[in-house]
């Protein structure tokens, strides 16, 4: 049975636990634990893995209240376990499962799967990347049932798979991520090294040996998310250090973020939601409770000279005034910003978020350790105007960015030779004629630093007539358009407030605030140090 089929399968048998009350998000919390099980059973990795009598087979062979406690109970020792990464996934789960027939229906389904593909000589040709996927399939399932939250941390495979594509993580380079979510940019580098060294056979017992434990480091604030990652790199053979494993536990804006190993690599898509923080610890140049501005100014601290990032951001850091300013031009100071990729609406599964992403190399091209003028030009990439809405019912996959993959070149940090262009695209809502097709209707544009500057340094580049938002075909569905409505008045609502503070106004915000709380019956918000 392929990896696909599997996944629909164990998907599936999620309407059983939903209809006892177990959430999306916990039910995949619980194939986490049971797959893992599984896993270290079909690859005979439980004697490396697993302590003796907390196996699958030992699970299986309970019934009833003894196989739900037994359950209870491997959770609890797996948590203390001796294998540091092991005691890492497990470390304070329990399960959520109160019937002990739900359990017992889950095991012995899943035992029943067909897990082995049988090959010529009778052996399974199953690998524990072939559960890992299983696993990323699970999590996307998860990410596409929005009511379980979980697209805060799920960035769309296509654009994962395009981005690492594009920046070739190398052997013995570093590659970083400091808002891991479930590792999904971390193995896919994983994916793309082994690719181009048949597996990692190719190198040497010292490389391999870095590749498994030294090349990916990632960094996820919420202990569930983390365990989601570790599991997801476990189950892709990435082990990462022995103590921490791949993904470290902690706060990319405080401590932890600056004690993360400078990176030659940094691909990353940091938390939407709310741009102002409290949890803001870390001294930046540019002070600011905007966390996506504070984040840019991580990535550009943590790159090695020469080092390349690829980072997916809401509009507002390319235009957001005032520290915003600063840290953009600091940016194009010390990085060379050579390429931004504008995309469509309704890719993420937060509905309503305009994103970007933006292609920069720390240093110039010539030197990489020069930090002032290293932006000469950026070439800007429009795949959002006169484009069709994304969504559930209309997904957005590989073939949508091969012109953009085309345009940008072969040269991971963008020096190879582009040309101004690029028309009609696949999922464009216009069809332009000959005569149309002009600079000024392309897609694919250079515009020099001197323009940016007299810009006031923003980033916010557009020049397309964009019809698709008058047209009532191309319109999105009315929730998204209200979201959307709601994500522009949150973000506007922001910035006055921010304003309001730096003009010393800090109490009539605070009432501003403790008002709105109010009125959408939230709970008190904390406001400069203040409740």
């Amino acid at each position: 049975m392929n990896n696909s089929d599997l996944v629909n399968k164990l998907w599936k048998l999620c309407d059983n636990l939903r209809d006892g009350g177990v959430s999306y998000q916990n039910y995949v919390n619980e194939l986490a634990s049971l797959l893992f099980l599984k896993m270290c059973e079909e690859t005979g990795q439980e004697e490396d893995l697993l302590p003796e009598g907390f196996r699958w087979n030992d699970l299986k062979r309970k019934l009833g209240q003894d196989q739900h406690q037994f359950y209870r109970n491997l959770l609890v020792q797996l948590g203390a376990d001796e294998h540091a990464i092991v005691r890492a996934i497990f470390q304070n789960v329990n399960t959520t499962i109160t019937q002990p027939a739900q359990l017992n229906e889950l095991i012995t389904s899943m035992d029943k799967l067909q897990w082995s593909d049988e090959t010529g000589d009778g052996t399974s040709s199953k690998s524990r990347d072939d559960f890992g996927d299983m696993y990323e399939g699970l999590l996307q399932k998860n990410a596409n049932e929005t009511k379980s939250g979980a697209g805060q941390y799920f960035t769309p495979r296509t654009l994962i798979n395009t981005i690492v594509k594009l920046m070739k993580p190398q052997p013995r380079e570093i590659v970083q991520d400091p808002a891991a979510g479930t590792a999904g940019f971390l193995i896919e580098a994983d994916r793309y090294v082994k690719s181009i060294t048949n597996n990692l056979f190719d190198l040497d017992d010292a490389d391999q040996d870095f590749q498994m434990k030294r090349a990916f480091v990632g960094l996820e604030l919420v202990p569930g998310t983390r365990r989601l990652a570790l599991m997801n790199c476990l189950l892709h053979d990435i082990e990462g250090d022995e103590n921490e494993g791949v993904i470290r536990e902690g706060n990319a804006l405080g401590a932890a973020g600056e004690s993360l190993p400078k990176a030659n690599v940094i691909l990353t898509n940091p938390p939407f939601g709310s741009a102002a923080g409290t949890n803001i610890t870390r001294t930046f140049v540019h002070q600011t409770s905007n966390k996506q501005l504070c984040f840019m100014q991580h990535i550009v601290e943590a790159l090695e000279p020469g080092g390349r990032a690829a980072v997916v951001i809401p509009d507002n850091v390319l235009f957001e005034g005032g520290k915003g300013t600063e840290i953009r031009r600091d940016l194009m100071n010390k990085c060379n910003l050579h390429t931004i990729l504008r995309l469509p609406t309704g890719i993420f599964y937060a509905a309503g978020v305009k994103t970007n992403v933006l292609f920069f190399q720390k240093g110039s091209p010539e030197n990489p350790t020069q930090d002032k003028g290293c932006t000469t030009e950026t070439w800007v990439y429009d795949l959002r105007s006169n484009m069709q809405t994304f969504g559930k019912r209309n997904s957005f996959s590989d073939k949508y960015l091969e012109s953009f993959v085309e345009a940008y070149g072969e040269d991971p940090n963008g020096q190879s030779e582009r040309q101004e262009g690029v028309y009609n695209t696949l999922g464009s809502t216009t069809e332009l004629t000959d005569d149309e097709k002009t600079i000024e209707n392309a897609r694919w544009r250079k515009f020099s630093r001197k323009f940016i500057e007299d810009k006031g340094d923003s980033l916010d580049i557009t020049w397309l007539k964009d019809t698709s938002i008058t047209d009532a075909a191309n319109l999105p569905e009315p929730d998204v358009l209200a979201t959307e409505a709601m994500t522009e008045l949150t973000e506007a609502l922001r910035e006055m407030h921010q304003l309001m503070i730096e003009l010393g106004a800090t109490e009539q915000a605070e009432g501003q605030v403790a008002l709105l709380a109010e009125e959408f019956g939230l709970a008190p918000v904390v406001v400069e140090g203040k409740k």
